[in-house]
């Protein structure tokens, strides 16, 4: 299978960096075409810029116009797509720490080709609001004792798409939301790649 892929972000661009060092010594030969972010001044462009990755930024306020922002982005996908002679209607989006929930109109241009990555088990702690840190500080209050990374398909709801990966860490007695961010996040980086290989490769069907 060869399987394009545009990444949407919202952050600083850690996944996205990891992704791209994947693709640079061969173990992800998957090909990203392009990063669509929704801020200037977001971290991940500095990212994209370095490897050389075209970007597009929307600027739309999705908070007020969440419809025309959603168009927007499809817009960019097109671009992105044109400018690398491929087929839009193929392309897989790989949401990075992408902060908006998308319109049914955008779920269902794209259906089941959106990959979102989840800082919880789900379907534990996830839905609306269960986002960054809230996810955590849920996690913590739970009083469970492990939690990880959820990768899943897109659906028209909030976290209830198909499952495709999940992967675990500790809950430590002594953590807060920064230490246990970032070992979630240490999994994400390791393991969004590898997912992506793996939908290459044919042994995870989306």
């Amino acid at each position: 299978m060869y399987m394009k892929f545009v990444v949407l972000s919202s952050s600083r661009g850690t996944t996205l960096q990891s992704v791209i060092d994947r693709m640079n010594d061969g173990s992800l030969t998957a090909t990203c075409i392009g990063l669509i972010t929704d801020k200037p001044d977001r971290g991940c462009i500095e990212k994209a810029r370095a490897a050389s990755l075209p970007h597009r930024t929307i600027d739309v306020d999705p908070k007020n116009d969440r419809e025309t922002f959603d168009r927007k982005v499809q817009e960019a996908v097109e671009s992105l797509a044109e400018e690398k002679s491929v087929d839009a209607g193929e392309v897989i989006l790989a949401e990075m720490g992408w902060m908006w929930i998308h319109t049914p109109w955008f779920i269902e241009k794209h259906e089941g080709k959106i990959l979102n990555v989840h800082p919880a088990l789900l379907p534990k702690h996830g839905g609306k609001g269960m986002y960054g840190h809230h996810v955590h500080d849920s996690v913590l209050k739970s009083g469970d004792t492990e939690s990880g990374m959820t990768i899943h398909v897109m659906d028209s709801e909030v976290d209830t798409g198909k499952i495709l990966l999940q992967k675990t860490c500790s809950v430590l007695p002594d953590d807060d939301t920064g230490t246990l961010q970032e070992r979630v996040q240490e999994l994400e980086k390791e393991w969004y790649p590898k997912l992506l290989q793996m939908i290459e490769d044919g042994e995870i069907i989306i």
